[in-house]
């Protein structure tokens, strides 16, 4: 049967072997250095917005994000010794693990009126995040083994339907908008970077929007009412809209330099809630204010850049696409949180990525990071 196309990878031949000299430079200067160093500084940024939360103390807060800083480190140079194939081979098997880690999640699950945790030893495991690493990565690899000239068809996208879909909706009932939005989004940016055709991308937008009316009936009840706040802050104040209320006068307060480190009045005095998770932009903005909300923005700015320019450095559509994908789930991440702490967007609850206190959220952030490495430093050797 004649070949209509090359497929979109192609095979290395005759690689050489490396002497352990070679290797070991191989190893240096496929090391991402900026993007470490990127990474430690908004860390820090973390560490010292949890010590002012706390009111100026490491507990509970702060040295345990500190440590989970550390834990995490170590856990993206382990990811990143594993050649980047061993993630695209058993990418069946991690998107399988994360369906049914969601799935046991509804039996067994903890939280304060959903069940969106495993509680293992006193630690709380948010399954829901790495399952964002796993459609990404199962993403990757489907549109790394299909040639170019079947994206046209709508069959090639029946099996995309299912792995985006299958945990969007686990994670949609637990209940979790901000997850489920966030993995969706990352999903889509990854189909599109892959090349669906303009008349499917404008086909689905008009369906998303066709579909508007029945996702609002689906909504629960505070999540409608998330939504209306965020249309008409003023309409419960002292309710659902206390929160991003109190995050405006906070941002505001803080003026062009801030109020200074350990001076923030709203956060302080308690006016302002879950200041050490989704709110701590806020916090930021009110004792450092607009230059420091500039230099953190600034940060992400420079990972985000810095994570796109790499996707052009390697070889293979499996690489590039997962590269692409952890990219877009931070910047999504970053968005929705400035966005939401700010009044722009409703609130959904998502974190600040390396920021914010939580464990199983930064670690996953380390994960996709340390995909980002193995595929530098492995790419070349991939095999098909």
């Amino acid at each position: 049967m004649k070949q209509l196309i090359q497929p979109r990878h192609k095979p290395t031949f005759n690689v050489p072997l490396q002497s352990q000299n070679s290797g070991d430079k191989h190893w240096f200067w496929t090391t991402p250095w900026l993007m470490l160093l990127v990474v430690g500084l908004i860390g820090m940024v973390g560490v010292l917005a949890l010590y002012s939360a706390a009111h100026g103390a490491w507990r509970p807060w702060a040295m345990m994000h500190g440590i989970r800083l550390g834990i995490g480190f170590i856990l993206m140079l382990v990811v990143a010794m594993f050649p980047i194939h061993f993630f695209r081979r058993y990418a069946v098997v991690w998107w399988g693990l994360a369906v049914v880690m969601l799935a046991v999640l509804e039996i067994i699950g903890t939280g304060k009126g959903v069940q969106r945790w495993f509680s293992i030893g006193g630690f709380n495991l948010q399954p829901s995040e790495p399952a964002k690493l796993a459609v990404l990565i199962m993403l990757a690899t489907y549109f790394h083994n299909i040639y170019a000239d079947s994206m046209q068809y709508l069959r090639t996208y029946i099996p995309v339907l299912a792995i985006v879909f299958i945990p969007f909706i686990q994670i949609m009932l637990q209940p979790d908008l901000g997850t489920s939005l966030m993995l969706l989004l990352s999903a889509s940016i990854i189909i599109f970077v892959a090349g669906i055709p303009r008349w499917m991308v404008m086909t689905v937008i008009g369906l998303v929007l066709a579909a508007v009316p029945i996702a609002w009936t689906m909504l629960y009840s505070y999540q409608k009412s998330r939504i209306m706040v965020f249309l008409n802050p003023d309409l419960d104040a002292l309710g659902a809209g206390y929160q991003v209320t109190q995050s405006k006068i906070a941002l505001g307060s803080g003026g062009v330099v801030g109020k200074g480190y350990l001076q923030g009045s709203q956060s302080h005095l308690d006016f302002l809630p879950e200041r050490q998770t989704d709110f701590i932009f806020t916090m930021i903005g009110e004792e450092f204010g607009f230059f420091g909300c500039i230099y953190v923005i600034a940060l992400y700015t420079a990972l985000i850049f810095l994570l796109l320019k790499y996707s052009f450095s390697v070889k293979t559509t499996f690489s590039r696409l997962l590269i692409i994908g952890v990219a877009a789930m931070i910047s999504f991440y970053v968005t929705v949180n400035i966005g939401m702490v700010s009044g722009i967007l409703p609130v959904v609850g998502a974190p600040l990525p390396l920021i914010s206190y939580g464990g199983t959220a930064m670690l996953t952030v380390f994960l996709g990071l340390g995909l980002v490495m193995s595929a530098m430093r492995n790419d070349q050797d991939m095999k098909d």
